[in-house]
């Protein structure tokens, strides 16, 4: 969500950060407030572009139910100021590798759209992703108020309610059985999914239904939704819509770096967040599009935990190569014979 939050402090090149996480969101937010305790030098670089910006409220994030997102971020953020982070507005357009002597890991060039160059011993990437949406009329003005993708986020808000779920997507099944949680009116929309035999009885055996036809639009009325439009004419009433959407990763700052990928093409990482590249992290909805806020949240403080005994560890080294380095030896002087040269004339 795009505010005025920019708080910059930006430390000579020659110093740098410690580490430079790129997204301000919930993981990107958490990672820098643990390191920012850990009193490391940190900067957070954020486009203003949430992924949740749409919905007006958060939900399942523990104390923080039905908080608008935006205010969840400008929290963290008053938070991090207060630790002496830096806080950067501006889009990362790509992170350079540079030698860093005496270090395990190389140091990096974190490079802004139109703006300086910061220097980092390590980056943590956060940018998240987007969710693409099918092209019909109507529908993506109805993003994240009662056209959906969560039953967790979403579900009990619309609970009791007449839902559809659009057909796109094989996981659309599940998402039907699913919402049979929350409703007992539950309508499968097969629109472009080609449903099979085991699914139509999976889905009859709990009381979900099926209607065939291809979706043309969304009908709103009254600032509402109050159903779908089919291609033949016919209208299906529902007052929430759900679908799985085309999740595209918002990994542009790690081309170049080669990390490793997974067999669906998003970054790979372990456990603890770090990528194949040493020195970068990435860690939210970027290396798990199925975290939720509160996971990707636990996720980035776990990652800085992960990484601030990877700097530990590093700087351990560093100060026993030093203490252990011999003594400069004393570069010797040749004697040189010279005459004295008297400071005033001598007296006749």
């Amino acid at each position: 969500m795009s505010d005025t939050h920019s708080d910059v402090r930006v430390r000579p090149a020659e110093g740098g950060y410690d580490v430079v996480v790129v997204g301000g969101g919930a993981a990107g937010l958490s990672a820098a407030l643990v390191l920012a305790r850990a009193c490391r030098r940190v900067a957070v670089v954020d486009a203003g572009q949430p992924r949740n910006a749409p919905a007006a409220h958060l939900r399942g994030f523990l104390t923080r139910d039905g908080m608008p997102p935006g205010e969840l971020l400008a929290a963290g953020r008053a938070e991090l100021r207060g630790y002496g982070a830096d806080l950067l507005d501006g889009r990362v357009d790509r992170i350079v590798p540079v030698p860093d002597a005496g270090a395990a890991a190389p140091a990096f060039d974190v490079h802004l759209a139109g703006g300086p160059a910061l220097r980092a011993r390590r980056v943590v990437v956060a940018t998240g992703l987007r969710d693409g949406l099918p092209e019909l009329p109507g529908l993506a003005a109805r993003w994240g108020r009662d056209v959906l993708h969560c039953p967790y986020c979403h579900g009990y808000e619309v609970r009791d309610r007449p839902l559809g779920v659009l057909g796109t997507d094989p996981g659309s099944v599940g998402q039907a059985l699913l919402l049979r949680q929350w409703s007992a009116d539950v309508v499968l929309l097969a629109h472009t999914l080609d449903l099979a035999a085991d699914d139509r009885a999976r889905l009859g055996a709990r009381g979900v239904r099926v209607v065939e036809g291809e979706v043309v639009r969304v009908a709103v009325a009254d600032d509402r939704l109050r159903g779908v439009e089919l291609a033949d004419g016919s209208a299906v009433p529902c007052e929430a819509l759900f679908l799985v959407p085309r999740l595209v990763a918002r990994d542009a700052p790690l081309f170049g770096l080669d990390c490793d990928r997974d067999e669906r093409g998003w970054v790979a990482t372990d456990r603890a967040g770090r990528t194949g590249v040493p020195g970068v992290w990435a860690v939210g909805n970027l290396a798990d599009p199925r975290a939720q806020l509160i996971t990707a949240a636990g996720a980035g403080s776990a990652a800085a935990v992960a990484l601030n005994h990877d700097l530990v560890d590093e700087d351990t080294e560093r100060a026993l190569a030093a203490a252990t380095a011999p003594p400069a030896t004393a570069v010797p002087t040749t004697a040189v014979r010279t005459t004295a040269v008297p400071t005033a004339a001598p007296a006749r």
